[in-house]
């Protein structure tokens, strides 16, 4: 069993350490680089081996320590699980592994924490891909709240696919996302968390469905919050005036690179980073 280092005291202009299975987890840092423009970023897009949202939990769970072992070598503060499917599989492993070297965060929590305090005994929706559903993690963690929440899920596996080949753009993202919202397990309900990093992108959409009747709980956004109160609280924030990103991907293709701005809302450079050398 690993013993992880102890450590007395971390540099506050150490980086943010953030990653997914491919470059969907971008729009989780550019919410962080929005809100928390001093803080440095390092992030970590695992596209060797995307989507993990079909992989099994023991596979996730060994890229993960894999990337783990990068962002600690460059001494991040905090590790932010930018991804659902790596949240489920990997989270209590990663946490565990990382000890005292640094904070770890994931994207399902902070929601959590966030539909108990807003929206206790109502039906609230949730889509993502098939290993997020199936894990039944957010039922398991909605029912821990005692809250009253009627957690309604529904996979939703081609919403990735679509996003990722720039489908989102024209009328087809219209028929797939109303085939999938227009489902029963999906009726009433009074907000719909959008459990994939990929989904952000797709809002829009999915609030003209909506017709803004119906809460839209994009979890980049309220990770970035839950993010900015960890730092606060643990006297982690970058005070130095000393900012930098890094970007990497253990495949690299040019057309990763050209996607990258439609995630992060600006031109960034890859570099390639394998995993397996």
């Amino acid at each position: 069993m690993y013993t992880p280092t102890t450590i007395s005291r971390v540099d506050t202009s150490n980086a943010i350490g953030l990653f997914d299975s491919g470059i969907g987890g971008l729009t989780v840092a550019r919410a962080v680089h929005k809100l928390l423009p001093q803080e440095s970023i390092i992030y970590f897009g695992d596209t060797a081996h995307l989507p993990y949202g079909d992989k099994s939990t023991a596979a996730i769970q060994a890229y993960a320590i894999k990337i783990c072992n990068v962002l600690l070598q460059q001494n991040c503060k905090v590790i932010l699980i930018a991804c659902n499917s790596a949240s489920v599989a990997a989270y209590d492993l990663v946490k565990e592994y990382v000890g005292s070297r640094a904070r770890v965060m994931n994207v399902i929590d902070p929601m959590i924490n966030y539909i108990g305090q807003v929206h206790s005994k109502q039906k609230v929706g949730l889509i993502g891909t098939k290993q997020t559903i199936q894990s039944n993690v957010y039922k398991k963690k909605v029912d821990e709240l005692k809250a009253g929440i009627q957690l309604q899920s529904l996979a939703t596996p081609l919403l990735v696919p679509m996003i990722e080949e720039d489908f989102f753009r024209n009328n087809i993202r219209e028929g797939i996302i109303e085939a999938y919202l227009s489902r029963e397990e999906l009726n009433q309900v009074k907000a719909l968390i959008l459990g994939c990093t990929h989904y952000p992108l797709i809002k829009p959409s999915i609030q003209n469905y909506y017709k803004n009747a119906v809460e839209i709980l994009d979890s980049s956004e309220i990770v970035a919050q839950s993010l900015k109160g960890l730092l606060e609280m643990h006297n982690l924030t970058n005070k130095s005036g000393k900012v930098f990103q890094k970007f990497y991907v253990s495949d690299f293709t040019q057309s990763f690179e050209t996607s990258t701005k439609l995630f992060f809302g600006q031109h960034v450079h890859l570099e390639h980073y394998p995993l397996w050398e």
